[in-house]
């Protein structure tokens, strides 16, 4: 009778067994992960919640769609220096645009409107493959529009002068140090050639010699 095991058989509802917690092993045993957003190296340079479209070519007739709603960020990494526009939608968190700032890209108005802007991307990755993508963003008022374009635009600024910076320092020593090898290379191919010659001579020297 004082058996617990018993007493929650016959009697599940008794005051006894009130606190009851009973456990059940899951029917699939996931491990604990951590997930990883893969922004942890980046400082966040903007955010801004807006809507964005996709223009889409390949319907008939080609027409904008939907693509999301959400945060719409800019990313700068800490060690790169480049700069990525990453927008994730509400809730689900899934990825609706994702592609790096380069200085090529320009933000247009859309359609006469002061709070849309349109751009080109030639590798957007919100689907994992990289793909050209006529983009469009929505923002709830002008003014949230205009701050987004001069982030967008110091950012592209930021963007070129990291890519020149980087461009002139890497390939002016790489320019000096084929240079330098060559310049060894070419110095050590005219000696030999000196010395290659000086032995024909002798050579010809000594045979003319021998037959005198």
């Amino acid at each position: 009778a004082n058996d617990p095991k018993r007493l929650f058989k016959h009697q599940p509802n008794s005051a006894e067994d009130s606190n009851h917690d009973p456990h059940f092993e899951p029917i699939v045993s996931l491990p604990e992960q951590d997930v990883k957003t893969l922004e942890e190296d980046e400082e966040e340079l903007f955010k801004m919640r807006a809507k964005l479209y996709r223009f889409a070519s390949e319907n008939d007739p080609p027409e904008w769609k939907e693509r999301g709603t959400g945060d719409v960020k800019l990313l700068k990494h800490k060690e790169k220096g480049t700069v990525r526009l990453l927008m994730r939608r509400d809730r689900t968190l899934k990825i609706c645009a994702n592609h790096h700032i380069v200085p090529t890209m320009e933000l247009k108005p859309n359609a006469g409107s002061d709070r849309a802007w349109v751009w080109n991307t030639l590798a957007d990755y919100a689907d994992e493959c990289p793909k050209p993508e006529l983009l469009a963003i929505r923002f709830l008022n002008a003014e949230n529009a205009q701050k987004f374009k001069v982030k967008f635009d110091e950012c592209k600024e930021e963007v070129r002068k990291n890519l020149e910076g980087t461009g002139n320092t890497d390939s002016t020593n790489k320019v000096a140090e084929k240079l330098g090898e060559l310049s060894v290379k070419d110095k050590a191919s005219e000696e030999k050639k000196e010395e290659e010659k000086k032995e024909e001579d002798e050579k010809n020297k000594v045979k003319a010699e021998e037959k005198n």
